[in-house]
């Protein structure tokens, strides 16, 4: 997601933020609960149960969008809510892509190249931002919200598509590479755009 997008996303979303403070959601709260939305969506996609899968894939993406936005709204956002909304993240795309392999409808190296190549992106992102103290590299061309888009849709194209010619998998195993190969495209676009911005910094 590129700045002018990221500030329309959050601009756009402060409404939202401000009806949770009403109703007493604190940004800490709405993630954990969408951490738990992962981990339900992840035992779904285990059974093989695609459409719930997604239904909480969107519960997931949406409590993970209504924690910042609450944060904005309330001005509420700490640096220890920032971290524990980077760990959550990473825990919840872990239980769902766990249940994605272990489904048995994508070949398992996939789903471990998938796993490794966002958990990749996210911490280039984070290193550029803790240790270069920059004050933000969410660039390239996927972000975690598109990423989710190509799951859900290869789930559901999974559902109600014939099955392709790929060894195990069909629609959802060609999501996972896609998602696995733009999230190493990404972590090159980012080192570079820290190299950019940081140029020869030295370390304090």
């Amino acid at each position: 997601m590129n700045q002018r997008k990221r500030q329309f996303y959050e601009d756009s979303s402060l409404v939202l933020g401000r009806i949770c403070l009403k109703l007493g959601l604190t940004p800490n709260l709405l993630t954990g609960l969408s951490l738990i939305c992962a981990m339900v969506s992840g035992v779904y996609f285990w059974k093989s149960e695609f459409w719930w899968g997604v239904i909480w894939m969107l519960a997931t993406a949406f409590t993970d969008m209504l924690d910042g936005s609450t944060a904005r709204a309330g001005k509420m956002g700490t640096v220890f809510g920032g971290i524990l909304d980077h760990v959550s993240d990473r825990y919840g795309e872990f239980f769902i892509l766990a249940g994605i392999t272990m489904s048995g409808a994508v070949h398992p190296g996939w789903g471990l190249f998938a796993l490794f190549s966002m958990i990749i992106a996210s911490y280039t992102r984070a290193a550029a931002e803790s240790m270069g103290k920059m004050e933000n590299c969410a660039v390239g061309i996927m972000g975690r919200l598109e990423k989710f888009l190509l799951i859900m849709g290869g789930s559901i194209a999974e559902v109600y598509l014939p099955v392709g010619s790929w060894p195990r998998g069909g629609w959802l195993e060609f999501a996972l590479i896609i998602v696995g190969v733009t999230s190493l495209i990404t972590a090159i676009q980012r080192l570079l755009y820290a190299r950019k911005v940081l140029g020869n910094k030295r370390k304090v």
